[in-house]
């Protein structure tokens, strides 16, 4: 686990309203850069741009840019919200590209993208590892409940449904939690 204090991060709302008390007339622009192939892969990727003035804007003059990309289904909120945790962290990046980003550049929200890309367990390599039924239920269950992919949770259950049917159950029957179908979340 990564060993930072995330408390120590500023979010991208106090960048905001910084650049906002010291431009009251600036702007900021997202723009949304998925492509079909993107979406196709669940990737989001927005761009931001910062103009100082509604001149500058007008005059196409930026003081700076800066890009994220998220994935769907990587933490909790790209669960339901991927593309706009996609926006504040562009938006952060950016307002870090014209040196607003407090006395760390990156922001607690980007920190914590990192500590869930560190902590992000291949539960496929897991599942690997299993030869139970319940074994795989008691994976399938920690899966979900920290945010397993669909794909992640069907193979899983795709794994205990071959040991039913190859008379590895070791007594139990089923391969999902009763009540829990895979792919649900």
């Amino acid at each position: 686990m990564p060993k930072f204090d995330i408390e120590s991060y500023e979010t991208v709302e106090t960048r905001i309203n910084r650049f906002y008390e010291m431009h009251p007339d600036g702007r900021i622009i997202t723009e949304d850069l998925t492509t079909e192939s993107d979406r196709l892969n669940k990737v989001w990727r927005v761009k931001t741009t910062i103009f100082l003035t509604d001149g500058d804007q007008a005059a196409d003059l930026p003081k700076a840019t800066g890009h994220a990309f998220e994935i769907d289904g990587q933490g909790m909120a790209n669960q339901q919200a991927a593309l706009e945790n996609c926006e504040t962290s562009s938006i952060g990046r950016a307002l870090a590209n014209m040196n607003l980003s407090g006395s760390k550049r990156p922001s607690r929200e980007e920190m914590e993208k990192a500590t869930r890309v560190a902590n992000k367990q291949d539960w496929l390599l897991e599942a690997s590892k299993l030869d139970s039924v319940d074994g795989l239920r008691r994976l399938y269950i920690k899966a979900q409940k920290q945010g397993a992919t669909k794909e992640e949770l069907a193979e899983i259950k795709r794994k205990a449904d071959d040991l039913t049917t190859g008379g590895e159950s070791q007594g139990t029957s089923g391969s999902v939690p009763s009540g829990t179908k895979a792919g649900q979340s």
